[in-house]
């Protein structure tokens, strides 16, 4: 990434322009190509901006301009983008593909998708720790992008497979997520039910 983003600085873009460019145009390809059919077009187009998101990190790192925001703006606007490529596939399904059964499975992926990341955002900010899973974001969005590509050259079975998976898995993820928040979240209720109790006195 330290090419690319030594050009970006050259070219007076900061770290923040670049993530926001990234979205934009993540979000635009997204909606553009492959709810029009445009599969293998458009998942090739994604992957590059998609994964190319690191440029704005090192941008900051070799600028020594790293902060809290931009570590917080980059998280929301990657919500924002994966929103974009599963909405994307619902689109396709809803219209291209006509079929409800899918457009309908590619919309629970992405709602499971979105709770997944949501569920490790939530009980971070409650101070517990919450790591793993099945499918984390990269995994997530490799499996789609792979599926998409696939299809749009003439592999249809693939997507429909990716779109099932990632919907099992994602589900499974969130269970998985909960369930570390659960069990942290009872060890503390616990200490503190423990520490609000009358302490005895030394009669001494």
């Amino acid at each position: 990434m330290t090419p690319p983003a030594r050009l970006m600085l050259a070219l007076k873009l900061t770290p923040n322009t670049v993530t926001w460019l990234g979205t934009i145009i993540t979000v635009a390809v997204a909606m553009v190509f492959i709810p029009r059919g445009m599969l293998w077009q458009g998942a090739l187009l994604v992957a590059v901006f998609m994964f190319s998101d690191g440029i704005d990190g090192q941008m900051a790192r070799l600028t020594g301009r790293s902060s809290s925001f931009g570590a917080f703006l980059d998280s929301s606007l990657d919500r924002i983008g994966d929103g974009a490529v599963f909405g994307a596939v619902v689109l396709y399904y809803a219209a291209g593909g006509d079929s409800v059964v899918w457009t309908a499975i590619a919309l629970g992926a992405l709602l499971m998708g979105q709770v997944t990341s949501y569920v490790k955002a939530r009980g971070e900010s409650l101070g517990f720790s919450v790591v793993g899973g099945l499918a984390a974001r990269a995994d997530r969005l490799m499996i789609l992008l792979f599926g998409v590509f696939l299809t749009g050259l003439g592999i249809s079975w693939v997507l429909p497979v990716a779109l099932c998976w990632l919907f099992v898995a994602s589900s499974i993820t969130v269970a998985q997520r909960m369930l570390q928040v659960y069990r942290q979240a009872e060890i503390a209720d616990a200490s503190t039910r423990q520490a609000a109790l009358p302490q005895p006195h030394d009669g001494s």
